[in-house]
């Protein structure tokens, strides 16, 4: 019986699933130095879309309360940026700028971009002797506008005085023994002995006043403002000791005439004590850190119907945990089941706490050995290459393996 010739089977698409409909969401932080939130978002949606062309990609580009916030509002809020002049961190005139919603007469203010330690000279840091004044000067523009929430975004602070120009600038009055106002820098809190409130702005009680945070450092003590972040602004040992004291004061006049106590709570401690300040002064709210900016942009809403998440930043380690932007992400991925993956420039040491938090995998945008100048030149075209790989990956694991060669089938006549 003469044989019939062998009939082979093609195999399958390396990714049969890959062109039926599919919804990524893009949820990077800003990788700061390097680009934005936004671009980042928009390089790893190109890269996806390499991967799955016909794939719903949502984009929402996020921030922890720190440095981008403001860009994340205007850009994925579509808020209007408000320009004004302010006190800078050591009493210089500068321009500054907060995002205004009108629609919900909302104003969101990073206080990095008054008070920031990016705006003083590196030789010249000295957190004694610097001030929030230019953030309350911001708030104070925002209650001319007819804000009914303020929205501070903490992080990024040249200062440490516990809010007191701040304060300063919407009219309280923080007064020495001859009932003297004292100047608001940190040198000067353990001259203070009472807090004055009777000149305060008229309309600070008529608001909402909301503050992120992306650290859970308390006011006072070896976990504080001034121990943990004194020294990254200038600050001796000499003087850590001596503006710790004077946080103490502060906290306890904070107690005593404005009935709140601050010294311990999570939180109070971020910008120098900022935290702290916006509490009692202005009886806010603190949000760890990004999940109200993760209920702004609308993750929630974006999560719906999502199969993967990606998400990014520049150094991804065991501190991400602690309130940073992709940590949140992940968490809120996870609880509708989501996988998410995260993507960036640097991959820390102790990272199994955040695969418990949602993050199932991590994967560096650096395709080898690379120069930190090169790879924050390159790092919209490697961030797009990463999530290339990182949804190829995805798909094969989604449809198993990728090819499974076939058989030959024979058939006899």
């Amino acid at each position: 019986m003469a044989k019939a010739p062998a009939v082979k089977t093609s195999p399958p698409s390396p990714f049969p699933l890959a062109h039926q409909p599919l919804t990524l969401v893009m949820a990077p932080n800003a990788l700061k130095g390097s680009c934005s939130a936004s671009a980042a978002a928009a390089a790893l949606a190109e890269g996806a879309r390499r991967a799955a062309p016909d794939a719903e990609i949502r984009l929402v580009p996020v921030a922890d309360g720190g440095d981008g916030l403001l860009e994340v509002a205007c850009e994925a809020l579509g808020a209007e940026r408000r320009q004004t002049q302010v006190t800078g961190p050591t009493f210089r005139m500068i321009e500054a700028e907060f995002a205004w919603l009108p629609a919900q007469r909302t104003a969101i203010i990073e206080m990095a971009l008054a008070s920031g330690l990016v705006l003083v000279d590196p030789e010249a840091r000295d957190p004694a002797l610097t001030t929030t004044l230019g953030t309350g000067e911001l708030m104070r523009e925002a209650l001319a506008l007819g804000a009914e929430t303020l929205i501070i975004g903490l992080g990024g602070s040249a200062t440490n005085e516990g809010g007191i120009g701040m304060a300063s600038a919407l009219g309280y009055r923080l007064l020495d023994r001859q009932g003297q106002p004292v100047r608001p820098i940190g040198a000067e809190l353990g001259r203070i002995v009472r807090i004055d409130g009777a000149g305060v702005h008229p309309r600070l009680a008529e608001v909402q006043v909301q503050t992120i945070c992306d650290v859970e450092h308390p006011l006072t003590g070896p976990q504080g403002a001034a121990a943990v972040f004194g020294p990254q602004k200038g600050a001796t040992p000499a003087l850590v000791e001596i503006l710790d004291a004077g946080l103490n004061n502060l906290a306890e006049r904070m107690r005593e005439d404005l009935g709140c106590e601050t010294r311990q709570v999570p939180g109070a401690g971020a910008a120098g004590g900022l935290g702290a300040g916006l509490m009692a002064f202005c009886a806010a709210e603190l949000r760890p850190g990004a999940e109200l900016v993760l209920d702004l942009v609308g993750l929630d809403q974006a999560l719906e119907g999502a199969a993967l998440v990606l998400t990014a930043e520049g150094q991804i380690d065991a501190q991400t945990a602690c309130g940073k932007a992709p940590a949140a992400v992940a968490a809120r991925a996870r609880q509708r089941g989501i996988p998410c993956i995260g993507i960036a420039g640097g991959i820390g040491e102790q990272i199994e706490s955040l695969h418990g938090l949602g993050l199932d995998a991590l994967f560096s945008l650096c395709p080898g050995p690379i120069r930190l100048a090169e790879a924050e030149r390159r790092v919209t075209e490697l961030l797009a290459r990463a999530a290339e790989q990182v949804v190829r990956a995805f798909l094969a694991g989604r449809n198993g393996s990728s090819y499974k060669p076939q058989m030959t089938q024979m058939r006899a006549d």
